[in-house]
């Protein structure tokens, strides 16, 4: 099998042992490397099963974009419903945890996306290529400098 598909076997053997570790009153669990294997290739086949049904579910729905929703149907209909609430917490949680961090990265990746226009030119409004040197001057639109293949200084008709 490729080694994309592979899931990461650090992170197999710390849930394993995790998770092994509440069931024991001892803690220290040793697994054995073929049990690992056997774990990540039972997770691997969860994942495939569970994203194809989800796929089948946002097919129907006319979509092309797996949504959180579309997830929680599939493991409903594929009766994993004991893990629908646990995820849902878990989701939340995370939505809440980097809900600030969205904000500051896109604010950051707007100023970026303006330099790279500026570096590496755009189409024209025409649809035209233009050359790189051939940026017109900021519109009052407050856009970054639109393209002007006449040399109108962004003087267009809109």
């Amino acid at each position: 099998m490729a080694e994309a598909e592979e899931l990461p076997k650090s992170i197999v053997r710390r849930v394993v042992k995790e998770k092994l570790s509440t069931c024991s009153d001892d803690g220290d669990i040793s697994v054995h490397k073929d049990a690992l294997l056997a774990f990540s290739e039972s997770a691997k086949i969860f994942i495939h099963y569970l994203s194809a049904t989800a796929n089948d579910i946002c097919k129907e729905s006319k979509r092309q974009i797996i949504n959180a929703e579309d997830v929680f149907k599939a493991l409903e209909e594929t009766e994993f419903t004991e893990f629908v609430s646990p995820l849902k917490d878990s989701l939340e949680e995370f939505r809440k945890k980097n809900a600030g961090k969205k904000v500051t990265v896109s604010k950051g990746k707007g100023d970026e996306k303006g330099k790279k226009r500026k570096l590496e030119g755009e189409l024209s409004d025409k649809g035209e290529p233009f050359e790189k040197g051939d940026l017109g001057e900021p519109s009052d639109k407050g856009d970054q400098g639109e393209p002007s293949d006449k040399g109108d200084q962004g003087d267009d008709d809109q």
